[in-house]
């Protein structure tokens, strides 16, 4: 049985999809597909495709064993709108390549701020997750206060930028983890799937979680669909 070489994440390039209340992810560029990774590993002995069949035996065989150095041969470079709460995590991973927007040179909205759609509780036995959610009525009283929160901070924000002062001194008014910046995210495929399988994990934050479930199901999988079948088999297991 033959399979269809898959094309090089044909269509994706420009491709937006929104997350949480104002974020988004943009894929700006690709570098490679599938076939790059099997002719990566075909390098070592200056070999070449062998018809689609072989290829993706070879393929699976890789993520299979952990050999990992083909799949670097495939880049993502994204765009990110993403709140602080996110990045803050986000840049744990040192793997990957990054440009911020900055507060010194651009000012902020009036609307930059994440607000979460529920209330999650703090989980009784892990101090590291959330279990649960407020009643609604409890939640409201915390939307309201979150408001009035963001408002009275934008509002010294923007009375010190009126003043004078500098944009870089002017930003410590505003909520600092409820921000959204914006960001250009590059990583390789092999270190993406090491990032993809620690957030997509139940137990990741909500707020970071929600990001990487769309970089696989919007991204990932349909540039790199062998590798991402392989990495389902023999990497995700039970985490999603």
């Amino acid at each position: 049985m033959t399979h269809d070489m898959p094309t090089p994440g044909a269509g994706l390039i420009g491709k937006r999809v929104n997350v949480l209340d104002k974020g988004w992810i943009e894929l700006q560029d690709l570098m490679g597909n599938d076939l790059a990774i099997v002719n990566a590993a075909r390098t070592s002995f200056l070999g070449e495709s062998k018809g689609t069949d072989k290829d993706k035996k070879l393929l699976f065989y890789l993520m299979e064993h952990r050999h990992t150095s083909p799949f670097e041969q495939v880049e993502f470079k994204f765009r990110v709108r993403a709140p602080v709460v996110t990045w803050w995590q986000w840049v744990r991973h040192r793997t990957w390549n990054f440009n911020a927007q900055s507060g010194r040179y651009v000012a902020f909205e009036e609307d930059d701020f994440y607000v979460p759609a529920v209330w999650r509780k703090q989980s009784p036995s892990n101090k590291q997750a959330s279990l649960g959610q407020l009643s609604e009525s409890e939640g409201q009283l915390l939307f309201d206060a979150l408001g009035e929160h963001y408002a009275r901070g934008y509002a010294l924000y923007k009375q010190a930028l009126e003043a004078g002062v500098a944009r870089e001194l002017a930003r410590v008014f505003l909520p600092g983890f409820a921000v959204y910046y914006t960001w250009v995210a590059k990583v390789d495929a092999h270190n993406l799937m090491h990032f993809l399988h620690l957030r997509m994990a139940q137990e990741a934050q909500y707020e970071i979680r929600v990001y990487a479930e769309v970089i696989y199901e919007h991204f990932f999988k349909p540039a790199l669909p062998w590798t991402a079948e392989a990495f389902e088999r023999f990497v995700l297991g039970d985490v999603r």
